[in-house]
């Protein structure tokens, strides 16, 4: 049946309409991946004397056992972030007489066909070769390779596992990121434990006990087997992607009833972002940046002017990544919207509080940068209300020029769906304008001056909100036969 379902997926995607674009995609990124890995393996092949200077004290072999426990955790970080879900419609196939067990067993097959389980192989394997190998002989070689291969693999149902719960409960994903951060956090932050030691308790004893490989060999099958009985478990499930939740009406949710029809748009907004793939991890990753400000503000060398970039990613990453395709996310609907009696007016204000509670939130979520001084909570609050004056006016006026749909059901990982030239231009007037105030003021000493007029010039922005949107109103009517007209191009 694998090769059967293989054929079928061959055909689907021979007969789309989009196969010379996906094509042409394809060849890119495989052009990227195969550069990538070139520059892996030679990584690979110059590790042990990247190593011996780096940690001139310590054996070779030492110093490698402490760092693998160390690059698996990245990698699934990595393969959380960037690892795609293998996917097939299981639909058609219910009703025949397919074996449950060999739809499931082909989706678990093609988990394997991702360049994250080959990269530990190329970075590693040299080094074992010429270190390991000749220091240890070819059991030990070989228990050290079967190891990182095992673990990779268990890296790779893990993160899947991980994925899939997230997909219905996304305070999954957030928990195991959180549970990453403090792990790493523990060691490099607070000290209160070495993940190179643990690392080297399992590998130094594999170097004397080789049977120890069995360890990570019983948990790449039992993380296999997790997988497998959990998608067995879903199998009803479209794309085994997420599952269809009991409608809610908007009126359920208190504090948005007060806002009448603008309210309820926000609801239906809402809904939309949690049910589906791309929205809903537009969001996850407007909550990750949050730990953003420990990259820069746990470095000496980083100014205050990083904190003005800082504060405005982690208070208003979600007004870019989500605000920039204000239409998109409407894609399949649009022209429903077109005709429909809402009001754009009202669909401007419900876009602009939503963006206010969600920054609001990231506000109160960065308070515990207090710990690196109160003026970066006030930069914070600063790039806040820059923010939601004047960021998300810009954000609103370039989504206006974007005439690319969106598959909502479709991940964000490497997914270019709906981005255009107008993203790419969206970029610098986002980072260039509070630096075109701040660094003249901060140059002649007036730094404090500087964020005043910041703060300044996003009250004046949010006070005068109705002007701007009846600009943007305005906007859009002259380019909404256009951005329909892009929505219907699949």
């Amino acid at each position: 049946m694998t090769s059967t379902f293989f054929s079928h997926e061959l055909k689907s995607f021979w007969r789309s309409k989009n196969t010379g674009k996906s094509i042409a995609i394809k060849i890119v990124m495989g052009v990227l991946i195969f550069i990538l890995l070139l520059y892996v393996l030679a990584f690979g092949i110059f590790l042990d004397i990247i190593l011996g200077k780096m940690f001139p004290a310590e054996d070779l072999t030492v110093a490698f056992c402490g760092i693998i426990l160390v690059y698996f955790l990245t990698d699934l970080l990595m393969r959380m972030q960037l690892q795609e879900l293998p996917t097939l419609k299981v639909q058609p196939y219910l009703h025949l007489p397919v074996k449950r067990n060999s739809v499931v067993s082909y989706l678990a097959l093609t988990a394997l066909l991702s360049f994250f389980n080959l990269w530990p192989i190329v970075l590693f394997g040299p080094f074992i070769i010429k270190v390991i190998l000749p220091d240890s002989g070819s059991g030990v070689a070989l228990a050290f390779m079967f190891s990182i291969i095992a673990l990779a693999l268990f890296n790779n149902y893990l993160a899947l596992y991980i994925k899939r719960k997230a997909n219905l409960n996304g305070w999954i994903f957030l928990i195991a990121g959180g549970i990453l951060a403090l792990a790493t956090c523990g060691d490099y932050l607070w000290h209160w434990y070495s993940l190179k030691a643990i690392s080297y308790l399992f590998f130094g004893n594999l170097m004397v006990k080789p049977y120890l490989v069995l360890l990570p060999l019983l948990l790449a099958v039992a993380m296999y087997y997790i997988n497998f009985y959990y998608l067995k478990g879903n199998l009803y499930l479209e794309e085994l992607s997420s599952k269809k939740e009991h409608a809610k009406s908007s009126t359920e949710i208190p504090f948005l009833g007060r806002f009448g029809h603008v309210g309820d748009l926000v609801a239906n907004e809402v809904k939309l972002i949690l049910r589906n793939k791309r929205p809903r991890s537009a969001l996850i990753m407007g909550l990750f940046f949050m730990f953003y400000g420990l990259i820069f503000y746990t470095n000496p060398q980083m100014g205050e002017g990083f904190k003005i970039f800082v504060g405005m990613f982690m208070t208003g990453i979600f007004i870019i990544n989500y605000g920039q395709f204000m239409f998109s996310w409407q894609a399949s609907h649009f022209d429903g919207i077109l005709v429909s009696k809402v009001k754009f007016r009202d669909f401007l204000k419900a876009k602009y509080l939503l963006f206010t509670i969600v920054s609001t939130v990231a506000f109160i979520l960065t308070t515990p940068y207090v710990y690196f001084g109160w003026k970066t909570v006030l930069i914070h609050f600063v790039m806040y209300l820059w923010n939601l004056g004047i960021n998300t006016t810009i954000v609103l006026y370039f989504a206006n020029r974007n005439y690319k749909r969106i598959d909502l059901s479709k991940g964000a990982s490497f997914n270019w769906e709906g981005v255009g030239a107008s993203q790419l231009l969206l970029s610098f007037p986002l980072i260039a304008f509070p630096y075109v105030i701040y660094w003249p003021l901060k140059h002649f000493g007036y730094d404090n001056i500087a964020l005043v007029v910041l703060a300044l010039l996003g009250v004046v922005f949010i006070i005068t909100r109705d002007f701007w949107i009846k600009k943007l109103e305005q906007d859009f009517q002259t380019k909404r036969y256009q951005i329909a007209e892009g929505f219907r191009n699949k």
